[in-house]
């Protein structure tokens, strides 16, 4: 009923369309391992259950909360209205103090502790992350 060229036509458009389909399928599923979400203290208080997911917490390192026990470092970050204790083992940034913005990377063991795998605090002391500027400013 078709001819050739309409057959070789409809495949070609098929096999573009899969290609297609799958090309984004792939992009979509490595952008889904890789997206890191941002909480705040108060965000993960109200969590109703901790999973094993990277996560990242943004806030304040509150004043004399540092403290430095066989290479870990413990630390409390807050966003003035909740906290949670944070420990970390690695080179922390030259700007990490107390007072100070900062952002850690890692995985929740429960809703008051966390255990980094990364310190984000490169940036000026004049800088805060958009992040943690407005979960600041929502409280």
């Amino acid at each position: 009923m078709y001819g050739r060229k309409v057959k070789l036509r409809f495949f070609f458009i098929i096999l573009v369309l899969i290609t297609l389909i799958l090309s984004v399928f792939l992009i979509l599923k490595s952008l889904e391992e890789n997206v890191v979400y941002f909480k705040s203290p108060s965000d993960i208080r109200t969590l109703s259950e901790t999973n094993k997911n990277k996560i990242r917490v943004g806030g304040m390192v509150k004043k004399n909360s540092i403290s430095i026990k066989e290479k870990k470092l413990n630390f409390i970050i807050t966003d003035f209205e909740n906290e949670i204790n944070v420990s970390y083992s690695g080179a922390v940034p030259n700007l990490f103090s107390e007072g100070k913005g900062v952002v850690a990377e890692g995985y929740l063991k429960d809703k008051s502790f966390f255990l980094a795998t990364k310190i984000l605090a490169k940036h000026d002391e004049n800088y805060m992350p958009p992040e943690v500027k407005a979960a600041l400013e929502e409280k």
